[in-house]
C-alpha cells in the first residue's frame, strides 16, 4: 500500500488522469461484518486478497492521502479519480476536497444491475469544467454535496429564436470578450477574464473600449469561459430554451453573475 501518486510522476511529464480502486475496509473484521449485513449473496464471487481489501482507516484514509498527493501535484495531474465502495465515503470525501480548497470535481455511482452499487469521485485542479451529467451523476448524495451546477436554462415563451439570437449576440458584441457566434446553428462562445458586464466593469472601462476585442488573444488562457446554445422544441409554439454552459474557471460566483446579465438583457 505504499504506492503513491508521487511514484507514478517520476515516470512522466504529465498525466491526464489517474484512476483507483482502493481497499474498502479498514480491518478484517469490517470486511466480514460488511459481507454479513448484506440481504443476498454477491452478484459474483470476490476474488480480492485482504491485503488488496483492507488498509488502515479503509477507503476513506487511502483516498485522503491520494488528496494530499494531488495537492503537491496539482495540475501536474489533469484528473485523479477513484471509486467508494460505501456510500458514507461519499460525503467524507467530498469534505477532505472541499478543505483543501479543490472547487472543480464530480462524483457519480455505478449500478451493476440490482445488486451491486459503486460510487466514483473525481477532482482537479484545471479550470475546465465537466458537464452536469458527469459531474453530478450521483442523484442519492445531498445537494450541497454536488458540486455547483455548470448549466443554466432559460424558458423563453412567446418569443422567436432569430429574436433571441440577435439580442445574445449583440449583447455580447457589445462587450470587452473574445465572442464567436455561429448564427446557422446558434451556438456561440465566448472568454474573458474578469466580470466585464459588471456595473464596477463598466464604470472603469475607458471610453471607446466596450466593443470586443482585438490583437493576438489566446482563449485558453483566459479566466472564464462559456457556450450559449439556443433551443426550439419541436412542437411547441413561439417556445425558445436559452442555455449556458460554464466551460472554463473556478469563479462560480462569476458564473452566476453572467449568467444573470443574459436574463435580464434577453428578457427586456
Amino acid at each position: 500500500m505504499a504506492y503513491r501518486i508521487h511514484d507514478s510522476y517520476s515516470l512522466f511529464s504529465s498525466i491526464d488522469f489517474t484512476m483507483c480502486n482502493p481497499p474498502f475496509y479498514s480491518s478484517k473484521e469490517d470486511l466480514i461484518s460488511s459481507a454479513s449485513s448484506k440481504k443476498r449473496p454477491p452478484f459474483t464471487a470476490c476474488t480480492g486478497s485482504e491485503t488488496e481489501m483492507v488498509c488502515d482507516g479503509g477507503e476513506v484514509a487511502f483516498v485522503s492521502r491520494m488528496i494530499q498527493d494531488s495537492l503537491s501535484l496539482r495540475e501536474r495531474v489533469q484528473w485523479y479519480t477513484s471509486m467508494l465502495g460505501k456510500f458514507s465515503s461519499v460525503a467524507q470525501i467530498i469534505e477532505q476536497l472541499k478543505h483543501g480548497g479543490i472547487d472543480n470535481y464530480a462524483v457519480t455511482e455505478f449500478v451493476q444491475g440490482n445488486r451491486t452499487r459503486r460510487w466514483a469521485v473525481g477532482w482537479s485542479f484545471w479550470d475546465l469544467r465537466p458537464s452536469m451529467a458527469a459531474s453530478r451523476g450521483c442523484s442519492s448524495l445531498q445537494k450541497s454535496l454536488l458540486p455547483v451546477p455548470v448549466e443554466q436554462t432559460i424558458d423563453m415563451i412567446g418569443e422567436d429564436i432569430s429574436t433571441i439570437a440577435s439580442r445574445i449576440n449583440h449583447t455580447m458584441e457589445e462587450l470587452p470578450i473574445h465572442w464567436a457566434w455561429k448564427a446557422d446553428v446558434s451556438i456561440g462562445i465566448g472568454f474573458c477574464d474578469t466580470a466585464v458586464w459588471s456595473r464596477a466593469a463598466r464604470r472603469h472601462k475607458p471610453d471607446g473600449s466596450s466593443k470586443g476585442m482585438t490583437g493576438d488573444v489566446v482563449p485558453e488562457n483566459m479566466k472564464f469561459g462559456f457556450k450559449i446554445y439556443l433551443l426550439y422544441p419541436l412542437g411547441e409554439v413561439a417556445s425558445v430554451k436559452v442555455i449556458i454552459r460554464w466551460l472554463k474557471g473556478h469563479d462560480s460566483v462569476m458564473f452566476e453573475s453572467f449568467c444573470g446579465m443574459i436574463r435580464r438583457k434577453i428578457k427586456t
